[in-house]
């Protein structure tokens, strides 16, 4: 099958991970994906995948966030109209047999493909619902759902909030994990920690992925680690990623202001986004994972921190309930500080970090990518014929 995938971006969020790493394991099955992402830095992709992808150029744009979501969509469609959706009679698409959002902002381009006849049907998968402000944000994501022909979700948690606020059946599969991610060190470990100027006692270190934003309650999770520290004064916190589409900038002052008022700028490593050939090593130079999220479509994260062998702290809440439990990961609530800090401070003693990295260590395997593809394709296969 000739399969595209259209994601927002071309740097490493949970969406667009999900996006390459499926298209290897299609790609590993023997059929043609390509990866469409929009590129607003001229970069392209944050890393180098076996199968075809292509980068749309994203140009600057000035207005608010309405006007900035307008234009991208925009730019996603004339992408589409300029580099033949169409056959040469100006039929319906003869380049791929699927065309598949992994968003609200694709799915809205492939409506627009769609109503004006150039696609006959697109899927999209619901990574999680967002409560938009916008009425002009509310709509794009309304219309992304309702307008597919097939909508898919990664946790049961969406799936069930899917049929129960927009009556849509939609279909499950599940999130993978790679093989590159173990607990088996490359040596790589020791020059990123003498890059973020570690000495050997500046232990234990706390790591966490996915940037500086209000879902990922990183305010409440510095708060815990200020804590953290009045009982392991040389601990560290990496918190790593950082790539968004939207602006959380009133947030992270916020966030730098609660820093300086701790002093906590020797404790804090912000390395932004990390490369793809560092990323393993970063879970392991970590003594533990710490994501606290308040909002998650699944957290690939957590699984990769498993398959690195790290000790595990998430919300007390699904998705992270579907596949973890209190004997593997430290289950807190994520809205009350004093529970994170605590659960920091237990989860890093050595006789409680052996026991979670052992009964977690096998859930990995129910998460390859490769079952993923497949469930896709009996999915692709219904709806073509």
């Amino acid at each position: 099958m000739k399969i595209a995938l259209l994601t927002y971006a071309t740097k490493p969020r949970g969406s667009v991970v999900h996006t390459l790493e499926l298209a290897e394991a299609l790609f590993s099955l023997g059929h043609e994906p390509c990866v469409f992402a929009l590129d607003k830095d001229g970069k392209g992709f944050f890393r180098q995948v076996a199968c075809k992808t292509v980068a749309d150029p994203a140009s600057p744009c000035a207005g608010d966030i309405d006007q900035l979501i307008k234009q991208r969509i925009q730019e996603f469609v004339d992408f589409f109209r300029h580099h033949g959706t169409e056959k040469d009679d100006g039929q319906n698409d003869g380049q791929y047999d699927i065309y598949h959002a992994q968003d609200c902002l694709s799915a809205n381009a492939l409506a627009e493909l769609k109503a004006s006849g150039r696609i006959a049907h697109f899927v999209r998968t619901v990574h999680h619902i967002e409560d938009f402000k916008s009425p002009y944000l509310q709509a794009c994501q309304e219309k992304s759902i309702y307008q597919s022909d097939r909508c898919l979700c990664v946790s049961d948690v969406w799936q069930q909030a899917l049929e129960k606020d927009y009556g849509i059946s939609a279909h499950r599969v599940v999130n993978g994990v790679s093989k590159r991610f173990s607990a088996v060190p490359s040596g790589k470990e020791s020059e990123l920690a003498r890059s973020y100027g570690f000495e050997p006692t500046d232990r234990p270190i706390f790591l966490t992925v996915g940037g500086i934003e209000p879902r990922k309650n990183s305010i409440r999770l510095l708060q815990a680690f200020a804590q953290v520290r009045s009982h392991y004064p040389t601990a560290k916190l990496i918190i790593a990623g950082g790539a968004t589409l939207f602006d959380y900038q009133d947030y992270r002052d916020d966030f730098m202001s609660l820093v300086a008022a701790e002093g906590l700028e020797a404790a804090l490593v912000l390395p932004g986004v990390i490369s793809d050939e560092a990323l393993p090593a970063l879970y392991r130079l970590a003594d533990a994972f710490v994501f606290p999220s308040i909002q998650e479509g699944w957290g690939l994260v957590v699984l990769e921190a498993i398959a690195s062998g790290r000790p595990v702290l998430t919300a007390k809440q699904a998705p992270f309930t579907e596949f973890l439990s209190a004997s593997t990961a430290k289950m807190v609530n994520a809205f009350d500080v004093d529970e994170i800090a605590q659960a920091m401070r237990e989860m890093v003693k050595p006789d409680v970090a052996g026991k979670l990295v052992a009964n977690s260590a096998p859930i990995v395997e129910d998460y390859r990518w490769e079952k993923s593809a497949k469930m896709h394709l009996a999915l692709y296969r219904q709806l073509v014929s």
